[in-house]
């Protein structure tokens, strides 16, 4: 899969770390059946450029040279309250010298502050150049052009950017990312069996299935639902992974049998939290000092310990877990995390 006709800003410097969790590992396979023990390590995509990292930042690097071709001024996307793809956005934008509006969709009624901390903080700090919020269930793309329509109205012109970032151009980045996985895995001598990543907008685990495919790589990827379960989250996947090998021409389907999904730890709704969730942050925080956040890796990684718990897998196979970011997101459940 070639990749190099397409235009890519780079915003880091080498692949993001792979590290081993050999105490948390231990901890969980006291909780395992014997005989389903496996090791779990991180891949460290929360250190990704752009602050403070996280997995939109490889999806930019495609999306901003996009926009850069096409000649805009600003860039508009679209989230809830404390969206991490709305800051890495905004972060890239500032990066590049460009402006950046939000559309900020309120999914939770009364969860948007002006006052707020972690990313709105931070949405503030970097000069967001306007914030609109509206309920949930808003067409929000129709929402964005709304934004591109009233800048050429002044002579600007804006470059919307899908929200997760997640569409066939910024779903490159996951493709990139699973070579990037094989050439480390090749350079170390090093088989991972398992990949456990987030699946929400779709961009991350889709833009990973299709690499997988593409490459043929024999590695299992399971995506952990962080605000649907499977009937409804698999046909976004594999569309994404679809768009994307359309995109690239490769010829390649993307059956939805290749999709692997892991529904309900993400209830009661997205973003709202939840026992298994504060489990996963405090666990790791304590035996890796390894930060999650309460929205995604929080979920997801309650979701690889469900796995486990269960059996799902085997003695000694490696289980490698996609940290896709969040941080500033944490300090915004300070009460809960600390419960």
């Amino acid at each position: 899969m070639d990749l190099s006709r397409f235009a890519r800003r780079r915003y880091t410097v080498g692949p993001s770390p792979i590290e081993p969790l050999p105490r948390f590992t231990a901890a969980l396979a006291a909780e395992c059946p014997a005989g389903h023990r496996p090791e779990v390590w991180v891949k460290r995509d929360d250190q990704l450029g752009l602050f403070p990292g996280g997995n939109k930042t490889r999806k930019l690097e495609f999306l901003v040279a996009d926009a850069l071709a096409q000649g805009a001024d600003t860039l508009i996307t679209c989230g809830a309250p404390q969206s991490n793809h709305c800051r890495i956005t905004l972060s890239a934008a500032v990066k590049e010298g460009l402006r950046c509006r939000f559309v900020i969709e309120e999914r939770v009624p009364g969860s948007f502050r002006e006052d707020g901390s972690g990313n709105h903080f931070l949405f503030r700090l970097m000069g967001v150049e306007s914030l609109r919020v509206v309920p949930a269930g808003t067409d929000m793309a129709a929402e964005m052009q709304r934004e591109v329509e009233a800048l050429a109205a002044e002579g600007r012109r804006g470059y919307i950017i899908p929200g997760g970032g997640s569409n066939a151009i910024g779903g490159l980045g996951y493709v990139a990312c699973v070579q990037e996985l094989m050439a480390q895995s090749f350079e170390t001598g090093m088989h991972f069996d398992h990949v456990i990543v987030g699946s929400g907008s779709s961009g991350t685990h889709g833009g990973m299935l299709a690499g997988v495919l593409g490459h043929r790589y024999d590695i299992a990827l399971t995506g952990i639902g962080v605000s649907r379960d499977p009937d409804l989250q698999v046909p976004l996947v594999q569309r994404e992974a679809q768009a994307i090998h359309d995109l690239l021409g490769t010829g390649v389907t993307a059956p939805a049998e290749a999709v692997q999904c892991v529904g309900g730890y993400w209830q009661p709704k997205y973003s709202v939290p939840n026992r298994p969730m504060v489990e996963a942050v405090q666990w790791l925080a304590r035996s890796e000092g390894l930060l999650l956040d309460p929205v995604y890796t929080g979920k997801i990684m309650a979701g690889l310990i469900g796995m486990a718990r269960a059996g799902q897998f085997r003695d000694s196979e490696r289980v490698l877990f996609m940290h896709t970011g969040g941080l500033p997101g944490m300090f915004a459940y300070e009460q809960v995390l600390l419960e």
